[in-house]
């Protein structure tokens, strides 16, 4: 009998040495950055949805900062097509042809974007997911909080209500948060001016300071900040201003309040566009096989793509009655009742 249990043992042992031996190798991810890390919104988003992935979901992955020099990233991407990643995660408008020239070639990798779409009527992109968000949504709800806590009522602009908008490039991706930040802000005041200022280009934050002093110079007490890492010149101009601001993309107020509090503290909000999450999302759907590769798929306020960021800052800043009345709005959004404009398609 003790024999006949050995040997079961032995054969157990074997089994489970065997299923170790064959399990399956760990997802591998590589996100491949256009820019740099370190503009705490856009790029540091996607950034830590990848690193949320390698500790919930146990992949392997890496993250490439390819720079500015837009020479530079074909060739990455195709390197990194040529190597041992399972998925290639590449976003914004700027790497679109890029991906639609090598996914094609390469039917075996599969690929995430985010912020954009390849045009899948082009064939051979099975093996694309692409992200959109439904930054208008976000944005209407922002703007509206941007005319209710404006006090920009003085005697310089002449009695006109004036708040401010800081985006990168003259681009519809950044023009569908002008486009549904400045629908929400004259929703709530039809006689809201809004100042539109674009810094050029994503990176050139010290512009991005002299273009948000000169709205705050003509009035505007409070302004929302769509540039990436040039858009942390917008939050130096309203320290040095002493007026409000508004972050995009990641709650920008919780990565500055310890570093610089006192900057921080003119932070209301930030219209977030979860980028991150939804890379988590997507790089989990893959591992479960609900992401339909192929495909675009929109998220907004139901999806838990965009949102405003609650905080203690914006507690403090804004009244219970006036965070409620956001929360409407947000209501109203999704009943279908407030219907958001868009940049696309215009």
């Amino acid at each position: 009998m003790q024999k006949k249990w050995l040997v079961l043992l032995v054969a157990l042992v074997l089994v489970l040495s065997s299923v170790s031996v064959f399990a399956a190798p760990k997802l591998k991810v590589v996100l491949y950055v256009n820019g740099t890390l370190g503009d705490k919104s856009f790029f540091d988003s996607a950034n830590a949805g990848v690193q949320r992935a390698v500790k919930e979901l146990g992949i392997t992955a890496k993250t490439i900062e390819g720079g500015f020099d837009p020479a530079r990233w074909e060739p990455d991407i195709a390197q990194l097509s040529e190597g041992d990643w399972d998925i290639i995660i590449a976003g914004t408008w700027q790497l679109q042809e890029i991906l639609e020239k090598l996914a094609p070639k390469n039917p075996k990798k599969k690929y995430i974007t985010y912020d954009t779409t390849v045009t899948y009527s082009k064939g051979g992109l099975g093996n694309v997911y692409s992200i959109l968000y439904k930054q208008n949504e976000g944005s209407f709800l922002v703007g509206a909080l941007a005319a209710i806590v404006s006090k920009s009522r003085m005697p310089l602009s002449n009695g006109q209500k004036v708040i401010g908008f800081l985006g990168g490039m003259d681009i519809p991706v950044i023009n569908d948060f002008k486009v549904g930040y400045e629908q929400g802000a004259k929703y709530i005041d039809k006689d809201m001016n809004v100042l539109v200022s674009y810094v050029g280009n994503f990176s050139d934050s010290a512009k991005g300071k002299e273009l948000m002093l000169a709205q705050y110079d003509q009035c505007a007490d409070i302004g929302f900040n769509v540039a990436g890492q040039a858009g942390l010149g917008l939050l130096d101009a309203a320290k040095d201003k002493k007026r409000y601001a508004i972050g995009v993309d990641s709650d920008q107020y919780l990565l500055l309040k310890d570093s610089d509090p006192e900057k921080a503290s003119y932070i209301v909000t930030s219209m977030l566009k979860n980028v991150g999450a939804s890379l988590f999302r997507a790089i989990k759907g893959t591992l479960d096989g609900t992401i339909k590769y192929g495909e675009a798929e929109a998220l907004g306020i139901k999806e838990g793509g965009v949102g405003v960021a609650d905080n203690e800052n914006f507690t403090k800043l804004v009244s219970p009655a006036v965070r409620n009345q956001i929360k409407d709005l947000e209501k109203k959004i999704l009943s279908g009742q407030i219907k958001v404009d868009t940049a696309f398609g215009k």
